[in-house]
């Protein structure tokens, strides 16, 4: 591992892109980035394209080496570059299997089958292009519900993260999509509000929104304290 990686964060301002950001902030890390946004035509550039043809935000350049998908960033950052002071991921093996599984688990069932479909079809998101679908995001709010039961009993007898007393980059995905819900309107289970209290008093998280707004210029950032 470089001890002065070289790292661009591509990116800002969605429920996503603050999950690199977060990530760099948890772990230490000094970075670039560069804040584009979504739909605004600068994903669509050659130079963007160069790097990620999918063009799709956030985007993670580390040296020469390119990967983007949020949770892939955050996954990769956390494997890369904890340290035992600084760490995202537990060590042991099955801990680090059931860590994954609360990764995949957030990503498909919370993010993209539930919240991401509610913003494809509600009026005031991407519905113009998508179809306005109040049903269908009633039902995907509903579902959001259903699924968000296993955090609730993951979180009960007094439990601080989803690994136990380590917080994780688990704990990161699922932080924004109980952020995310919450922006629509939807309720999440009981002790999941003191878990939301706990997190969002972490530095690294009030840093990480800081950084997290798509603005002209590229600005370096720093995340050491």
């Amino acid at each position: 591992m470089s001890t002065t990686p070289d790292l661009t964060l591509w990116g800002a301002g969605t429920s996503r892109t603050i999950r690199a950001h977060w990530a760099m902030h948890e772990l230490g890390l000094s970075y670039k980035v560069k804040p584009i946004g979504p739909r605004t035509g600068e994903t669509k550039t050659a130079e963007y394209t160069r790097l990620n043809p999918r063009q799709k935000i956030p985007l993670l350049q580390d040296g020469d080496f390119c990967i983007g998908e949020s949770a892939a960033i955050v996954a990769y950052l956390s494997r890369m570059y904890s340290t035992p002071e600084r760490s995202l991921i537990p060590e042991a093996t099955r801990d680090y299997a059931a860590w994954l599984e609360w990764c995949f688990f957030v990503v498909a069932e919370l993010d993209s089958t539930s919240l991401y479909v509610m913003r494809r079809h509600r009026a005031d998101a991407l519905g113009h292009i998508y179809g306005v679908a109040p049903e269908v995001v009633a039902q995907a709010g509903q579902y959001f519900r259903q699924q968000l039961r296993h955090v609730e009993v993951a979180l009960m007898d007094g439990r601080q993260f989803l690994m136990g007393d380590q917080f994780t980059s688990a704990d990161l995905l699922l932080t924004t999509c109980l952020d995310w819900a919450i922006t629509y309107g939807v309720d999440i289970c009981d002790n999941a509000h003191p878990y939301l209290e706990r997190i969002h008093g972490r530095d690294a998280y009030c840093r990480a929104q800081a950084a997290n707004v798509p603005v002209a210029p590229i600005t370096p950032v720093s995340a050491t304290v």
